[in-house]
């Protein structure tokens, strides 16, 4: 038997409440997609899955609820204060758990399908609710659409809003809160049909609790989560619109994590930038003017600097996170010799490739790529023939650009599929790698419209160069050897696939 309406429903506050319950569905499946890209990588099988999960636990939630047929009121009440608990701890949880190996991936999926349950418990419970005092047609249309904005809502700010600003952890609590919060509203809303809802209060005010002590303490639980995640001391930790940016200290270095990938150490991180600028200035050639896409550390600024005749640098980099910390900072200021800060070098916070597309006019003399490896589509289309014709139409006549390419022996195919896509984008290329010992071997690729020979006498200053060990390093051994590859363009991001499915194997 159906129970009775209550006596005074205020639809208008539940359809408000629909809005609520919309925005926090969408921020915790939000948050799921975005933990798991960070911590897993490759953010599109990532999103992917944690989507399909939430989605069919959302179905089988709307299927479970046609077995309630008693105190729909109080079991919504219920439902709340569960996806409270579930979802506003979910980036807490997964970040404690994730150093536990194994565990942490049956844990990621089964949090998503019971999150994603009880969501799809909430909607349905609330229609048959609403039911009692407006038609069943405008019932659907307006939970439907008011659910459909929160959607909206929710995907806009999550990104904009509360990920830059709050992070994971304190965004996955603050809607956890807000869901309880819900939950207490409702027992006023709906108290003719609850009874005594006293006890229900009672715990909708503990969870209530229970979430804002969690907010009061994330930051407390955010450095246990990235203590158990870098094994180092966590001196520096800030969440940006783009990436995780955290540095760690050990006894004799500093390291840089974006996202949790590694990327760089300040023990060695000279073998890589000399690597990476100086055989491009051992070409020959004059070199004024550098463009630098990446590199927001201002490391390899550095070594630019070094040589003379430099008139302008142009540094263009997303995040203004890691050019921020790279002047504010006294470690990293000693290591890039205040770089950014020096009256030739303007630096930009922008979209590389954007930027390429509308903006860039004058050529330059060299052109540096120093981008993270191709471990997303995000990241993969700046390693396509579409952003390589751009840097072709960057570049002097016979101007050069270096590029930072992955390892050739860790990643072979991967690397190779980089040469490949050089040459399909009509630059002649010079393939070579070097040591790096927090990295291993490797790669980059030496590039240009005009042919050139391979060069053969580093600045004298540099530290891990030699005139032998330059030439060395455009020599390849069988191990590393060049495979075939595809071209990687903007509509099949062959790199990427080769990329995932080669460092998986390693990890």
């Amino acid at each position: 038997m159906a129970e009775e309406a209550p006596e005074r429903l205020r639809p208008s506050l539940l359809l408000f409440s629909v809005l609520v319950v919309a925005t926090c569905g969408l921020i915790y499946e939000l948050t799921a997609g975005t933990l798991a890209s960070y911590l897993l990588g490759d953010s599109v099988l990532q999103f992917s899955t944690v989507i399909g999960v939430y989605l069919c636990a959302m179905g089988a939630g709307a299927w479970i609820s046609r077995f309630v047929e008693r105190g729909l009121a109080r079991r919504f009440v219920e439902v709340e204060l569960a996806v409270a608990v579930v979802g506003g701890t979910m980036a807490p949880v997964l970040f404690l758990t994730f150093a536990h190996g194994g565990i942490f991936r049956i844990l990621l999926y089964g949090l998503v399908f019971l999150t994603g349950t009880l969501v799809g418990l909430e909607i349905p419970l609330l229609l048959r609710i609403l039911e009692s005092s407006m038609s069943f047609k405008d019932v659907v249309s307006r939970v439907l659409t008011v659910d459909y904005l929160g959607a909206l809502v929710a995907s806009v700010a999550f990104p904009v809003l509360f990920l830059p600003r709050l992070g994971l952890v304190r965004t996955s609590l603050l809607f956890g809160l807000l869901n309880a919060t819900v939950g207490l509203a409702s027992t006023w809303m709906l108290g003719p049909s609850l009874g005594n809802a006293r006890g229900l209060r009672i715990k909708c005010v503990a969870v209530m609790l229970l979430m804002a002590g969690l907010l009061w303490k994330a930051d407390t639980l955010t450095e246990l989560s990235e203590n158990s995640i870098y094994s180092d001391e966590i001196v520096h930790a800030k969440q940006t619109p783009y990436q995780r940016i955290v540095v760690t200290r050990s006894q004799h270095a500093f390291s840089l994590f974006l996202n949790g990938a590694l990327q760089f150490t300040s023990s060695d991180e000279y073998r890589y930038h000399e690597a990476l600028v100086h055989p491009a200035f051992s070409v020959g050639r004059p070199i004024r003017r550098v463009l630098i896409l990446g590199g927001g550390d201002g490391m390899a600024a550095r070594e630019v600097l070094k040589h003379p005749g430099i008139e302008h640098v142009q540094l263009v980099d997303l995040d203004e996170g890691v050019t921020r910390l790279a002047k504010a900072a006294v470690w990293m200021r000693e290591l890039n010799g205040g770089s950014l800060d020096d009256p030739r070098v303007t630096v930009l916070n922008t979209d590389a490739m954007m930027w390429l597309e509308d903006t860039a006019k004058e050529k330059f003399d060299l052109i540096l790529v120093d981008f993270p490896d191709p471990s997303s589509f995000a990241v993969g289309k700046l390693y396509t023939t579409r952003f390589y014709a751009l840097l072709r139409s960057a570049l002097a006549p016979e101007g050069l650009v270096a590029i930072q390419s992955t390892s050739p022996l860790f990643a072979r195919q991967s690397y190779w599929c980089i040469a490949t896509t050089l040459e399909a984008s009509g630059l002649k290329v010079r393939p070579y790698h070097a040591f790096v010992p927090s990295f291993g071997v490797w790669g980059f690729m030496l590039a240009s419209p005009a042919g050139f020979e391979i060069p053969q006498t580093p600045p004298a200053f540099a530290r891990s160069l030699s005139p032998q060990v330059l030439t060395s390093m455009f020599d390849f051994p069988p191990d590393m050897a060049r495979v075939p590859s595809q071209v990687n363009r903007l509509n099949n991001q062959a790199l990427v696939h080769y990329y995932d499915e080669e460092w998986r194997q390693w990890n």
